[in-house]
């Protein structure tokens, strides 16, 4: 008997190698399935006649096979698998590719519904490789309606994700609903069971919005429940205080190479105010990739230094941690304080403590500012006295990991204070609503002599010239990133991956240079050395997925040219484009899609006119048609699967219900599930 917690490969059609990759993404159990919802919905729910059909769209057509047969191509040598479908209006050739067995399927006289990408062919239009489904009982999941579209991994479609979810779907009338009743009332929500059952078979947009009204509640009343819980936790706490040295402030700022911006010193001493007083700071600096957060936060960090306390800082990646090392080190050098780098690869000072090995409990012990990885919350050590701790890119780390990060003071009954660093663009009314437990400091304006990137959207006519122009820009020494929505070939409707990206550049357009692939199923000890290599221009072109979004500074990477962008949104597009345009090199981001829809250029277009985060993060979502989430969107800070960041009043909500049960019932006594799920939640959202 099939129940939420049968594992996945007891499922029918799910053998050992498909419960392997369904792993990958997550799905280990049926409850797992179940939650594991759509990031968009393509709409087949209107019919086009073939007559109707034009070339560059997507389209769903019915009609009637009217010749079906393999054959082989005698160039590539591969399967091509032909038919003819016709409807009362017109004909339409279909081609498939090294699929034979649909010819073994399909035959003469099949009904059957189609759905894919329309093209012009050598005859006329075509569908190539569409998804197709016999018109039997009428029960279509694939080519009609409002289709669900799933992020996969290798080898898994998106067919096999709709049959698997399709035959447990009942089984969400055995989810527990944690949600208190008197908010799902209050709040007018849809019951949990049927949440899940719109959201991946939906009958209309409506279906869609009030699934994800309930479902994005619940992440963001998880978010604002935990954030009441933080806040009654600091309540109880006091902080060391952080003398400002102004003198001594002044002088460095004064030596430093560039000078700083309105807003770099308004957010610094913002941040200085803070560190005077006993209460322990929690504040959000957010502002564009290369706004020069990071020396605002250095001034934090000399501050604390001078007061002979520890500022640690904590970074997404190896390779970010020794470039910040490095450069900290550099601009400290006639400062005289002690700097210790934390890697799980590497461990170093900048000053002779007269050992040959030096191992983590050294660093902890003698210096002033710390920089590191993950590896800072992972060794069994102590900090002397930590009083200020810096989490770059907040959302890579979980609650539970700043805390065990501020739990490792030897002082346990004062709290270091806390500043989070994120690039991702949330307007301060939202950051407020969504943070309560954090003050929100926003740099909103670029160090002078930045060049701004010239963006293009270029079509798939232009693409030769986009080709040439990274010749001569390699030609003049400088490095290009490609970044691909997918690692691997297996979207029917053709979104570029990595590893089809790879393989065309390195054996096709540039077979003479240097190219080399990234992406998240790669060990880390191979990512670090590909980005290493990579920084020290050992590599032309970086193919890569998302994976770079937050990276290491490589001035010299010059262009950066994103495949398939209609799959991400405005946000993400713009910190990709912030990967480039880090020297006085002029920089160049490029747009391919192949998606000619006037509504997809328009919104690409947007990157073209608007260079602030803040600006486009509200464009994105005005663009964002119903049943929409484009790919990675939400890609941020904090990870929410359906929630959107611009949803202020579906936040005002959540956070004043949140306040309301708090205020009823402090502990959550009354309310067991509600605490299993908050810690299940806090688990799966932030430790990765």
């Amino acid at each position: 008997m099939i129940e939420l917690n049968t594992p996945i490969i007891k499922l029918n059609r799910v053998g050992a190698a498909a419960a392997k990759r369904l792993e990958k993404i997550g799905v280990n159990f049926v409850i797992d399935l179940l939650n594991y919802f759509p990031f968009r919905y393509d709409d087949f729910s209107k019919i086009t006649s073939i007559k109707n059909l034009k070339p560059n769209t997507s389209a769903n057509i019915t009609g009637q096979i009217e010749l079906i047969q393999n054959k082989r191509s005698p160039r590539k040598r591969i399967n091509i698998t032909e038919a003819i479908v016709s409807d009362s209006t017109e004909q339409i050739k279909i081609i498939w590719f090294n699929q034979p067995f649909i010819a073994r399927n399909l035959r003469a006289g099949d009904k059957i519904s189609l759905a894919g990408k329309v093209e012009h062919g050598p005859a006329g239009l075509q569908m190539t490789s569409p998804i197709y489904e016999k018109l039997i009982s009428g029960n279509t999941i694939h080519t009609q309606g409002l289709v669900p579209i799933y992020h996969l991994t290798a080898n898994i479609t998106e067919k096999q994700i709709r049959f698997l979810i399709k035959q447990i779907l009942l089984l969400a009338d055995e989810l527990e609903d944690w949600l208190p009743e008197a908010t799902i009332k209050r709040q007018k929500l849809l019951p949990l069971n049927k949440a899940i059952k719109n959201i991946h078979f939906p009958k209309n947009f409506k279906d869609i919005n009030n699934a994800r009204g309930r479902l994005g509640f619940n992440e963001l009343f998880l978010l604002q429940l935990q954030s009441e819980l933080i806040k009654k936790e600091l309540e109880s706490f006091r902080a060391i205080k952080i003398k400002f040295f102004e003198n001594e402030t002044k002088k460095f700022v004064e030596s430093l190479p560039f000078s700083l911006t309105p807003a770099q010193k308004k957010a610094a001493w913002e941040i200085i105010k803070d560190l005077e007083k006993s209460k322990p700071m929690a504040r959000l600096l957010e502002g564009d990739v290369g706004c020069g957060k990071t020396i605002v936060a250095l001034i934090a960090m000399l501050n604390t230094a001078l007061n002979k306390r520890q500022a640690a800082i904590m970074v997404p990646t190896e390779i970010l941690a020794v470039q910040h090392y490095n450069s900290i080190t550099k601009l400290l050098q006639n400062q005289k304080i002690k700097i210790g780098l934390m890697t799980r690869a590497e461990k170093k000072i900048n000053y002779d403590l007269k050992i040959q090995k030096i191992n983590a409990k050294q660093i902890a012990d003698n210096s002033n500012i710390i920089i590191g990885t993950h590896a800072l919350i992972q060794e069994k050590i102590n900090f002397k006295n930590l009083a200020l701790v810096i989490i770059d890119e907040q959302h890579r780390f979980g609650v539970e990991q700043r805390k065990t990060l501020i739990d490792k003071s030897e002082k346990k009954n004062l709290l270091p204070h806390l500043l989070s660093m994120t690039a991702t663009p949330i307007p301060r009314s939202l950051a407020l609503a969504l943070f309560g437990d954090l003050s929100i400091t926003i740099i909103n304006e670029m160090p002078k002599g930045r060049k701004k990137i010239n963006t293009f959207v270029i079509p798939e006519k232009k693409r030769s010239d986009a080709y040439n122009f990274i010749r001569k820009q390699i030609n003049k020494g400088r490095q290009i990133y490609v970044v691909c929505p997918l690692i691997d070939i297996s979207d029917k409707l053709g979104v570029k991956s990595v590893k089809e990206e790879f393989e065309k550049l390195n054996n096709t357009i540039f077979p003479d240079l240097s190219i080399a692939m990234l992406h998240g199923r790669l060990k880390t000890t191979e990512k670090e050395k590909i980005m290493k290599d990579f920084l020290d221009n050992k590599i032309n072109i970086l193919v890569s997925t998302s994976v770079i979004e937050v990276g290491i500074d490589i001035p010299n990477a010059s262009i950066m040219m994103i495949e398939g962008a209609d799959r991400f949104g405005l946000a993400q597009l713009h910190q990709f484009r912030g990967r480039v345009g880090r020297s006085r090199h002029q920089s160049y981001c490029f747009l391919l899609t192949d998606n000619e829809s006037q509504k997809t250029l328009n919104r690409l277009n947007a990157l073209v006119k608007y260079h602030n985060g803040f600006d486009l993060a509200k464009i994105d979502l005005k663009f964002r048609g119903p049943g929409e989430v484009y790919g990675t969107a939400q890609k941020g800070f904090p990870e929410l699967k359906i929630a959107s960041l611009f949803d202020y009043e579906l936040i005002k909500q959540a956070q004043s219900e949140a306040k309301e049960l708090m205020n009823i019932d402090p502990k959550l006594i009354n309310h067991p599930s509600l605490v299993q799920k908050l810690g299940e939640w806090e688990k799966k959202t932030h430790l990765e």
